[in-house]
């Protein structure tokens, strides 16, 4: 029986967020996917600082500087 190798690879590449969900892109395809109100900081922050993100750690994280906010990519599969 043949057996599908897949590499996972839990690194971001891409974040988007709306008025109620963060979703994050890995490398390997998965997207995860977190409420706002999960994270305070963000949901309390306006559209213009929640779009001034950046990885942190080669896609081990995310970075917001005008709140001072990081989130792991290992919390968010630990959430999920």
């Amino acid at each position: 029986m043949p057996t599908l190798a897949i590499r996972l690879d839990p690194t971001a590449i891409d974040v988007r967020l709306d008025d109620s969900m963060l979703r994050v892109s890995l490398a390997d395809g998965r997207e995860l996917a977190a409420p706002l109100e999960w994270f305070p900081r963000l949901r309390d922050a306006n559209q213009q600082q929640r779009q001034n993100w950046r990885l942190i750690g080669r896609g081990q994280g995310i970075h917001w500087p005008d709140m001072d906010e990081d989130i792991s990519v290992s919390s968010l599969l630990r959430l999920s």
